[in-house]
């Protein structure tokens, strides 16, 4: 019994309308049949009639054709109206439930604004900025220190490779040379002492007494 004193909703309503409506396009399209039926019955009378000769016949016929497609042609322009007006409807439920959703998110966000502090809101959100900076801060020193770290060992070590390719490299020319060296090369005097040789005793004494020196 209570839900016989129930009050409709606005959805309710429109359900019941489209349910209407799709009774009602159901029975135009019954009615558009059974015209196309009477439709093509009246070709065959108004044929046969043709056939026989009976002109006043055909004429009546004609006539009632003629009734019978502009019902037809009625139909389908009721059956838009109908398609219109179930379209119109759905929209209007669509934006009536828009207006509510709208409502709502409206009360929200006055109850959210009305237990929200905005000093304590910016404080907040300074002190997030801060400490976001410091760990931004922290986090490039240390990759800083890592990276200064890992190039000087690299350095270091690098350094040490080319060092003892050097090393190699002198060590192998050395020995090289020392296999090869002619053993006569060893026992010629040199140019400086070939020189010095060449020098006699008087030519000494003179740049002695030259410079002096008795």
């Amino acid at each position: 019994m209570a839900s016989l004193f129930k009050k409709k909703t606005v959805d309710d309503v429109i359900k019941e309308q489209n349910k209407e409506l799709r009774g009602t396009q159901r029975q135009i399209a019954r009615d558009r049949t059974a015209l196309e039926r009477q439709e093509k019955q009246l070709e065959m009378e108004i044929k046969k009639m043709a056939k026989t000769g009976n002109r006043d016949a055909c004429k009546v016929l004609a006539k009632q054709l003629v009734q019978v497609r502009k019902q037809k042609t009625r139909t389908y322009a009721v059956s838009s109206k109908v398609t219109s007006m179930s379209t119109q409807t759905k929209l209007m439920n669509s934006q009536m439930k828009m207006a509510g959703a709208m409502a709502t998110t409206t009360k929200t966000m006055q109850a959210v604004n009305k237990k929200m502090d905005p000093k304590k809101t910016m404080q907040t959100l300074q002190n997030f900025q801060k400490e976001t900076a410091k760990m931004d801060m922290t986090e490039e020193m240390m990759n800083d220190t890592l990276d200064e770290i890992f190039e000087d060992s690299g350095d270091e070590e690098e350094s040490q490779d080319i060092v003892n390719q050097v090393l190699d490299e002198i060590g192998i020319e050395i020995s090289g040379k020392m296999a090869h060296a002619p053993s006569a090369a060893r026992k010629q005097p040199s140019a400086a002492t070939s020189k010095a040789d060449g020098i006699s005793d008087e030519e000494i004494e003179r740049q002695l007494k030259a410079l002096g020196v008795d």
